[in-house]
């Protein structure tokens, strides 16, 4: 439920535009929609039916096809795929710098991950003050995502203009906001992939050796499922070097040299997984890090 939110005395409201209708700038529309301090001005998205759909779905602003028909805001929400970021950007800066200066610099931010806020240069070139929004949350759809959005972390940088703006909108929405350097947002970006999509592929791997092994199905989701779940309970609480156990935390260099040779005979790549992994475990036990103290830390 979005609660809707008496305006402040005095507050100046903000103009947003939105360019990117899809699920996250549907969800961020709706999301700003209850806010009294801003108003919902102009949505546009490559398909011109998508943006008609954000307008209902927020119940605010006004769908437009072209860039030209775009009216001046203080908050730009960039909304498109990664690779599209840049050029969105580039047709914006074409289209309204011919205007001149607004009075008062406008503040765009894009929802990547991976990309920088400088990913916005054209903009930036402009005077616009630019930032980047990281949502640690799925949109697999924006009903779900609305209802799931209170206590949600996201990941910000970019100028500090624009965080000044941002930042304050995201906490009265109920997010759980927190620093990113925009030098390593591509680093930031891997850890949340190591941490999940890598997760999953990891327990289709066992999943697929349990079965070479004759482990019925139905007991091998059930050990992958009582496994992952001691697995999170003992990382939350005593952190990764005190929860790791297995035979390369032990040193058990026998056990590893052997079993990695089973892995590989079995499936290659995942034989090279499992010798890198129990080199990284070794030394995590023994140091309390996996980083070699020969490679550099940022």
């Amino acid at each position: 439920m979005i609660r809707h939110i008496k305006e402040a005395p005095g507050v100046t409201q903000l103009k947003v535009n939105l360019i990117g209708a899809g699920r996250v700038g549907q969800t961020f529309l709706r999301l700003l929609s209850a806010n009294p301090n801003c108003v919902i001005q102009d949505v546009m998205s490559t398909n011109y039916q998508s943006a008609l759909n954000a307008v209902e779905f927020a119940g605010a602003g006004h769908a437009v096809k072209e860039v030209s028909e775009l009216r001046p805001a203080d908050l730009w929400l960039l909304s498109v795929p990664d690779s599209q970021i840049s050029a969105v950007a580039n047709s914006l800066a074409e289209v309204l710098g011919s205007d001149g200066p607004q009075a008062k610099a406008p503040v765009a931010v894009h929802f990547s991950g991976f990309f920088a806020a400088y990913e916005m240069a054209p903009l930036g070139a402009l005077g616009w003050r630019l930032a980047s929004v990281h949502p640690v949350l799925s949109f697999s759809d924006p009903e779900t995502a609305l209802k799931r959005f209170s206590g949600t972390y996201c990941g910000l940088e970019g100028d500090d203009a624009a965080l000044a703006l941002v930042d304050p909108l995201l906490v009265r929405m109920g997010a759980r906001t927190f620093p990113i350097r925009s030098e390593h947002k591509s680093l930031y970006h891997a850890a949340a992939v190591i941490s999940n999509n890598f997760t999953v592929v990891l327990q289709a791997i066992a999943r697929e050796a349990w079965a070479a092994a004759g482990v019925p199905d139905e007991i091998a989701r059930e050990l992958n499922t009582s496994l992952l779940r001691a697995t999170y309970e003992n990382v939350t609480a005593l952190g990764p070097r005190d929860a790791l156990t297995g035979p390369a935390a032990r040193g058990d260099a026998y056990v590893v040299d052997r079993q990695g040779e089973d892995v590989a005979d079995w499936h290659a790549a995942a034989g090279v997984l499992y010798r890198e992994m129990s080199a990284l475990a070794h030394r995590l036990k023994a140091e309390g890090k996996t980083l070699a103290d020969t490679e550099p830390e940022s």
